[in-house]
């Protein structure tokens, strides 16, 4: 596989307090003839909020409508999203859309604390109410430590979920880092949701973090790009920094991974050319499309790409 890069789409203009910097971890909502892009962007305080832009389905660098403030609330003070919101996937279930999404709050043994929660929409996607004030999936004795980056599909009635999870934090250069990987759960309501303790993606030596995981059934096999990073110095360390991966599956439990055949990387120049990440990947008509963030964990805004099909051809 080769993708094909068609370029920069967005980042936030800084207008208001809610929108200071970054446009990160885009997830996209195929609308009749819109392609609706939900991201996150960071207060002054760094705090993230999520909202969404319209992009045009035949050109998405053409961007038809930019909404002016966030969809959700932060939580109640000591609540799993009292922090920051950020948005993972979206589901459409009969006319309501669900909106799952990552909570931040702050700890002082270690730096943060991520769990899952679930939105749901009533009126297309503008608005949204939580589900509840508490996550959905979140510490439990299986999985001791927090739960990140979802992303779901609804699939003969079944809820699938194949999410981020920690596994571990450690001491490196004196600092608390996060060491995780991508687990499987499935729901049939699409709330209460079935921790299998299934490891989707294992990490590989050398690795401190996968994310974002984003599937789609394809070719007859079930195909996951995803972000990897290093265990050390991945924030300043081009060769350390996060890159795509990829891996496939007959069944979407074992899966094997292919991560030279991702088919993308960072550029020679501009915004993607120090880190790419937080992949999204969705199907229009015939052709499988690619958001991703960029150089500074979204700080330079997401772009996207296409699947090229000429490439088994030239090949």
């Amino acid at each position: 596989m080769k993708w094909l890069k068609k370029g920069w789409i967005f980042n936030t203009d800084g207008a208001y307090e809610w929108n200071k910097s970054h446009a990160q971890v885009p997830v996209a909502d195929i609308l009749d003839n819109e392609i609706r892009i939900y991201y996150s962007s960071r207060d002054s305080l760094g705090k993230s909020n999520i909202s969404f832009i319209e992009v045009d389905k035949k050109d998405p660098k053409k961007i038809i409508y930019k909404h002016s403030k966030p969809i959700l609330e932060f939580g109640k003070i000591g609540t799993f999203d009292d922090s920051g919101v950020m948005p993972s996937s979206i589901v459409n279930v009969g006319s309501k859309k669900y909106l799952y999404y990552i909570g931040w709050t702050t700890k002082v043994t270690v730096p943060f604390h991520n769990a899952i929660g679930l939105a749901i929409s009533e009126d297309g996607g503008i608005t949204f109410n939580k589900f509840s004030e508490g996550p959905i999936i979140t510490v439990n004795y299986l999985e001791p430590y927090f739960s990140g980056t979802s992303f779901v599909i609804l699939e003969r009635n079944i809820f699938k979920m194949w999410y981020l999870s920690c596994v571990n934090w450690e001491v490196i250069d004196g600092k608390p880092e996060p060491i995780y990987n991508i687990k499987y759960a499935e729901s049939i309501n699409g709330f209460d949701w079935h921790q299998t303790g299934n490891v989707a993606i294992e990490l590989q030596e050398g690795e401190g973090g996968l994310v974002s995981a984003s599937v789609i059934f394809h070719d007859e096999v079930y195909k996951m790009w995803f972000g990897k990073r290093s265990k050390k110095d991945y924030r300043n360390n081009l060769n350390n920094s996060y890159r795509i991966g990829y891996a496939e599956s007959k069944d979407g439990f074992k899966w094997v991974r292919k991560d030279k055949n991702s088919g993308i990387t960072i550029s020679k120049e501009g915004w993607d050319s120090e880190m790419i990440s937080y992949p999204f990947v969705f199907k229009i008509n015939n052709d499988l499309i690619m958001l991703y963030n960029g150089n500074g964990f979204g700080k330079t805004g997401f772009g996207y790409a296409i699947l090229r099909k000429d490439y088994k051809k030239e090949k």
